[in-house]
């Protein structure tokens, strides 16, 4: 069961440490914009409401405050990691339209029925794609139609989400979208289809207390 999950989940960013804060000075080339995928930006507001979304959901789960310290702290790069799966929704979306590959709502109700019985339930399931794959409980069908294109994308291929032929037709789409990120969420490497952290001059890292942590 467990390495199962962890198959579905595969395109999921799951970075499991905690990291410093980003904050950017000076001049800004995405004003208001986290990222920009093709003609659709993804605002920093859209950005801090996803993160939103899992830190309720965690203070949820951990009402103890000392617990929920922990927890904020082993997952300092939520709000990159958030972004990177918010971006990589929209080029395997990309990819799968252009392959022709589609998912429907009943799809995706029956393979998070499936998960459910495999997991324990609606909120078992809910937990713990919370705590391992940092994807708050009212996003989890939106995750679950990005596995499922996922894996009807490469059963189209005649190949496997870990072959390079499957991510080749994503760096395609990647290129296609021309993505943008604002620097202070690192850049898009198309060939990978995904994000990686960068240096720029304009960037400075900066070390918070746990306490003062809030993505």
């Amino acid at each position: 069961m467990h390495r199962r999950r962890r198959r579905t989940a595969l395109l999921l960013s799951a970075a499991i440490a905690a990291a410093p804060l980003l904050t950017a000075c000076g001049n800004d080339a995405h004003p208001g914009a986290a990222a920009v995928v093709g003609d659709q930006r993804i605002t920093v507001a859209q950005l801090e409401n996803r993160v939103s979304e899992v830190r309720d959901a965690q203070r949820a789960a951990v009402p103890d405050e000392a617990q929920y310290q922990q927890v904020i702290a082993k997952t300092g790069t939520l709000a990159r990691d958030t972004l990177h799966n918010m971006v990589l929704d929209q080029v395997l979306h990309r990819a799968a339209d252009d392959a022709g590959v589609s998912v429907s709502r009943k799809e995706i109700q029956q393979m998070r029925a499936g998960l459910e019985q495999q997991t324990g339930g609606a909120q078992a399931l809910e937990t713990a794609w919370l705590q391992e794959y940092g994807i708050a409980p009212e996003r989890l069908d939106e995750n679950l139609r990005l596995q499922l294109e996922a894996q009807k994308l490469a059963a189209k291929l005649g190949t496997d989400t870990r072959d390079p032929a499957f991510w080749s037709v994503l760096a395609k789409a990647s290129k296609e979208l021309g993505i943008d990120l604002n620097p202070r969420y690192g850049t898009w490497d198309v060939k990978k289809s995904s994000r990686v952290d960068a240096k720029t001059p304009w960037v400075r890292e900066v070390t918070v207390s746990v306490t003062d942590q809030t993505a």
